[in-house]
């Protein structure tokens, strides 16, 4: 018998590489998403980690202002625009196509281009770190004046511009390809109302991206006009308040691009493991669509003390009281799904909760805002920075790693191990709220945001910045978990089936990890819960048998 010749081990990993390198499979892109993305979020951690030991005691020489305003404005650039946003794409890529029965993205060349764009303008942000003047300071806003060439010195304000424009390519590519792949390769019986939640999220959030990310490459192209060309968009005499509402324009809505995809994870873990439909779908569905119209109604509540007139103010507070509406309708919703349901509480369902819990917080934190009385005394204090990240940490983070363990059997045919996980949740949990609560009395008793030190007998302040910095740290610890988790899961964790947790959503009806081709049969589609429909059906004619 001749002997076959094995590839050479090299040879075989070369092969392998290119293929992932070259690949246009929407599963395999998702995946590069999720890992490009998380890694963006370490370096980002990290980042967050310095300033809270910059800001842990009063007069701390630990970073140089200078230094610590380029690490603030690449630690939220990196948090909004190579993590949460992009990682939702991740998600989004993998399971849009499953959930819909589609064997991959309308335009798979395209996606592979939206991916390898967040790489190319995540270095190009950081590039302006090896510049002789550092990288970008102006904040993640990148509000004018701070960005006027006489103040931001240097080609470190035009790189960060530059990636950000990258960034926003790769957005509004994506987006498309989202409502193309939901409007036109949905399978037979997948009627809009049948449509899982966290499909309506995607559409939604895609629909957003493409309204209003141009807005912020327009107004960040006039700035690099300012900058390298002479124009005079904002600077010499111009009213700096223009920057202001196209830049909020976009970054309002863009809070939403950011919270309304875990909206849909959580949309789904919690039905699953309570054992019940969600309460109210076309309710959660309407009201993600009512946050999205909305969400282009409330940007000058950012604004409230730049001397609007009166009566506009008014207007924005009114519209932002009632953008609490649709949200407090999905809360509700939530909680109704839970009541009276026969509860599991792995990892998945532990961070869904507590992603209901926190983002209530910051829910309520923004009522407080919409206050004028109350914006007038909080605004840019520390009280703002407790909001965001209740928000975005709170929320979009906990729903992130909601969809981690909740979709990890999926991705790899494995379970990640749930004692790791929730080990890591209680301390994530813990360490979230010893940093973030604090900041709520640091801006009441009137510590700035953006501040690189503060004086030693600002007695008031030192306990709580103490506090925030260790919390922080108990944050690190969490991610590290997780870390370890995955890294022994994913070759050595238990073996998953294809519908490990009994899901309704179609993904459930392939292999764990599926093939290329997603599906070898699509299960008809005749309601919202296709795999239950499909276990009754096998039920059903077993017991018939």
């Amino acid at each position: 018998m001749a002997s076959i010749a094995l590839p050479r081990p090299a040879a075989a990993r070369r092969n392998v590489l290119l293929e992932w390198l070259t690949t246009v499979d929407h599963k395999k892109i998702g995946i590069l998403y999720l890992y490009t993305t998380f890694f963006f979020f370490l370096v980002g951690g990290i980042m967050a980690l310095l300033m809270r030991t910059q800001l842990s005691v009063g007069g701390n020489d630990f970073l140089t202002p200078k230094l610590y305003n380029q690490i603030m404005t690449l630690h939220g650039t990196t948090m909004i625009f190579l993590w949460i946003i992009p990682v939702f794409s991740g998600f989004g890529n993998y399971f849009v196509p499953l959930m819909i029965g589609a064997r991959d993205m309308a335009f798979p060349r395209i996606n592979a281009f939206s991916f390898w764009l967040i790489p190319l303008g995540g270095l190009t942000m950081y590039s302006g770190l090896l510049t002789q003047t550092g990288a970008a300071a102006a904040g993640w806003t990148g509000y004018v004046p701070l960005t006027e060439k006489a103040y931001a010195v240097g080609l470190g304000q035009d790189l960060w511009i530059l990636g950000l424009h990258i960034l926003g390519i790769s957005s509004i590519m994506g987006a498309i390809n989202f409502l193309v792949t939901i409007h036109n390769m949905r399978t037979g019986g997948m009627t809009w109302f049948r449509l899982p939640l966290f499909v309506w999220s995607v559409e939604i959030t895609a629909g957003l991206t493409l309204l209003a990310s141009p807005f912020l490459a327009g107004v960040l192209a006039m700035v690099l006009m300012d900058r390298q060309l002479g124009t005079h968009f904002f600077n010499h005499g111009s009213d700096p308040l223009l920057y202001q509402f196209i830049f909020w324009f976009y970054s309002h809505p863009a809070v939403y691009i950011m919270i309304l995809p875990a909206f849909g994870i959580v949309s789904e873990v919690i039905p699953v493991f309570s054992r019940k439909p969600i309460f109210g779908y076309r309710a959660m569905a309407f009201s993600m669509a009512a946050i999205g119209v909305l969400g282009f109604m409330v940007f000058a509540h950012h604004m409230f003390t730049t001397g609007l007139p009166l009566s506009l103010q008014e207007f924005f507070m009114g519209t932002t009281a009632l953008i609490a509406v649709p949200s407090g309708v999905k809360v509700l919703n939530w909680l109704t799904t839970l009541w009276g349901g026969s509860i599991k509480y792995t990892a998945a369902m532990l961070f869904a909760v507590a992603f209901v819990l926190m983002f209530l917080v910051g829910g309520v934190d923004g009522v407080f805002l919409a206050s004028l009385a109350t914006d007038y005394q909080i605004h840019a204090t520390y009280w703002v920075v407790s909001h965001i990240h209740y928000v975005l940490f709170g929320g979009s983070v906990f729903g992130v790693f909601a969809g981690f363990f909740y979709w990890f059997p999926k991705l790899t045919g494995r379970y990640l191990n749930e004692s790791l996980g929730k080990l890591q949740f209680w301390l994530q949990l813990v360490g979230f709220n010893v940093t973030f609560m604090p900041m709520h009395f640091l801006g009441l008793e009137g510590m700035p945001r953006r501040i690189a030190v503060w004086l030693p007998n600002r007695t008031d302040w030192a306990p709580w910045n103490l506090m925030a910095s260790i919390g922080a740290f108990v944050i690190a610890l969490a991610v590290l978990i997780f870390l370890v988790n995955f890294a022994i899961s994913v070759r050595g964790g238990r073996r998953a089936p294809a519908d490990p947790w009994q899901g309704n959503t179609l993904e459930w009806a392939t292999t764990s990890p599926p093939p290329a081709y997603n599906f070898d049969t699509i299960p008809p589609v005749r309601s919202g819960r296709p795999l239950r429909d499909l276990r009754r059906g096998v039920t059903a004619a077993a017991e018939h048998a």
